[in-house]
């Protein structure tokens, strides 16, 4: 048997293959590709590219910013529900999603890392409210008139307030009623699926749109737009504006020339300036309310001949005195300074307004006096109950060694939230009070708070909803929407009796001072702490017999609710009494627009420039 020898194998050979064998392994693995990378993001972030494009971002700080990727990333997901059905991305995606999102943001925003930064977990963005994923699992969780309303409200072009607070308000109840569970992280809730929705489906302009974009996710990019056309539109601005203020002026100077030839034709017939006699005004509120008219040496009996002693309150129309009639009642006197033509008109008014409503949270009008002497010349004065704690400005402010308690805090916002919700919905018509202050909370024995100075009260005619006017009003009081568009409306007294209701329950002023010395809003210092999850630090401190925490915390949230920027999300007066009158939780707060405040210098400016009033406008807000 012969034997076969075998060459025997080289060493170096050897180690070759051994090396080559690894070398193709190793280049296996690296091409076999991980589950995330293999995965591309489906979301498609060139939407925000596109709209940002040549744009110049403002500075925010770090939770503004982390706001604002929010705001963005919804608008993602709404354009990618649209094309797809789908609310959120695979979860194999995720990874690759953020990168995308990274690589966006990189280029309007450097060094800031997104999840780092803003603590949101790489899952995050793939998982939504109470497991919806789909359109058609939405629509399974939403009654079908619900998703009409949306449907029906919310199809229109939003970029107008109106069409934008109606959607919106629709929004908020669908989220209220069907979508109640918390958020995933601090990056998607149930908050935001009906915007998300409304945008992709509901919209026939898209999520991209201007108006859409603006309304339902806060983001109106036109504050991007670039210096030429911003320079475009101011100089159309200006033309525009000077064009109109000489149209204004000449027709002013034909106005002012006719009217005071009216004038002078019904004043050689015994009547005002307006060609009504402000008697028979009077006579014909007395006809349907019993006042009564007091002479005027009455008054001047009762106060001691106007005795400086005897004021006890201050304001734009004039002294208020404390007087003792005839009969040994106390009443408070208002007397109206700088009478004539238009002085009668504003006393007429007022006169008519707190005549017309009877409500135990109102200042009731026991009567009235008209008079003109050859020394004191027009006399124009109206008498009511004497409030004998004062006002709440005066508890608040002047007396803070004596801090008011928890439940005597209690009474006078309930009190005060019945008499204005009277105003709106039980007086016929409605009034919009104009100009609801602490120093026009007034006081009782009781404490009962009495809600008064009418003086810049609107009546509102049926069917109307909103009243275009001269801004009239307090500064620091006075709704945004209002004191830039002359819009108002009944929750324009929302928004002031929301400021009070701050001042109440903190004991700082509506313009406070803070640590660094620079004035500020109470309602944006409240904000800024409610969203930090520190309601009760709203409190001021050592207030007496302070109730449970629960109940304090429901107090200030719809404080800050009802001084909520914008008007959608503001309560009625009528829903105010209900929360804080029975037993129910405290409301959500919604998103408000990052706020833009003017300095204190426009903002005194702006009073300064305004007329009567004392307004300036207390803050605008972008996005």
């Amino acid at each position: 048997m012969s034997t076969q020898t075998h060459p025997a194998i080289n060493p170096h050979h050897q180690t070759q293959m051994s090396l080559l064998f690894l070398l193709l392994l190793s280049l296996q693995l690296s091409l076999s590709p991980t589950q995330n990378d293999t995965i591309s993001c489906p979301l498609d972030f060139g939407v925000l590219r596109r709209l940002l494009q040549g744009s110049k971002r403002p500075n925010r700080d770090v939770m503004d910013e982390c706001q604002y990727v929010r705001r963005g990333l919804r608008l993602v997901q709404s354009e990618y529900l649209r094309a797809t059905n789908r609310f959120l991305p695979p979860l194999d995606s995720a990874e690759s999603c953020w990168n995308s999102y990274q690589t966006l943001l990189a280029d309007f925003v450097p060094n800031f890392d997104i999840r780092t930064t803003c603590g949101f977990e790489t899952d995050w963005i793939a998982r939504g409210c109470m497991n919806i994923t789909t359109r058609e699992e939405f629509e399974g969780n939403v009654s079908r008139s619900a998703l009409n309303d949306v449907a029906g409200a919310c199809n229109d072009s939003l970029g107008n307030s109106s069409p934008c607070a109606s959607c919106t308000t629709r929004l908020s109840s669908l989220q209220a009623t069907f979508l109640t569970v918390g958020s995933v992280g601090n990056l998607s809730d149930c908050t935001a699926y009906p915007s998300i929705y409304a945008a992709a489906i509901a919209n026939r302009f898209g999520p991209t749109d201007a108006g859409t974009a603006s309304c339902l996710f806060g983001f109106d990019y036109s504050s991007f737009s670039n210096s030429k056309n911003k320079q475009r539109r101011i100089v159309i601005c200006v033309v525009v504006v000077v064009v109109f203020g000489v149209v204004l002026f000449l027709g002013f100077c034909g106005f002012g020339f006719l009217r005071r030839k009216r004038r002078e034709f019904w004043k050689r017939r015994g009547f005002d300036g307006r060609g009504t006699s402000l008697g028979f005004e009077i006579e014909s509120i007395n006809q349907s309310i019993s006042l009564v008219r007091y002479t005027f040496d009455e008054i001047r009996q009762a106060t001691k001949n106007f005795s400086s002693e005897n004021i006890v309150g201050r304001g734009g129309h004039g002294n208020v005195f404390k007087g003792i009639l005839s009969d040994g009642s106390e009443v408070a006197l208002k007397k109206f300074k700088n009478c004539s033509v238009s002085g009668d008109a504003t006393f007429a008014h007022e006169v008519e307004v707190i005549a017309s409503v009877r409500h135990v949270n109102l200042v009731a009008l026991r009567g009235y006096c008209t008079a003109t002497t050859p020394y004191e010349g027009h006399q124009r004065i109206i008498v009511c109950d004497l409030m004998r704690n004062g006002s709440l400005h005066d508890h608040l402010f002047n007396m803070r060694e004596r801090k008011l308690s928890w439940p005597i805090r209690q009474k006078i916002a309930l009190g005060t939230a019945r008499g204005l919700a009277y105003l709106h919905y039980g007086a016929q018509p409605s009034i919009i009070h104009r100009d609801i202050k602490a120093s026009n909370i007034l006081l009782d024995e009781r404490f009962e708070p009495k809600v008064a100075d009418f003086g810049l009260a609107k009546f509102t005619p049926e069917g109307i909803t909103h009243l275009t006017t001269r801004v009239a009003g307090t500064m620091g009081y006075v709704a945004p929407e209002y004191a830039l568009y002359g819009q108002l409306t009944d929750r324009s007294d929302v928004y002031s009796f929301g400021v009070v209701f701050l001042e109440l329950l903190s004991g700082k002023k509506a313009l406070m001072t803070v640590s660094d010395g620079q004035p500020s809003l109470v309602t944006e210092w409240a904000w800024a702490l409610v969203r930090k999850g520190r309601a009760l630090d709203v409190i001021e401190e050592g207030m007496p017999d302070l109730g449970p925490p629960e109940v304090v915390e429901k107090y200030v949230l719809v404080a800050v609710l009802c001084s909520h920027l914008e008007l959608y999300a503001r309560p009625t007066m009528d829903q105010v009494v209900k929360i804080l009158d029975m037993d129910l939780p405290g409301p959500s707060i919604p998103e408000r627009p990052i706020p833009l405040i003017a300095d204190i210098d426009d903002i005194e400016r702006s009073a300064s420039s305004s007329g009567p009033g004392n307004l300036s406008t207390p803050g605008g807000y972008q996005p």
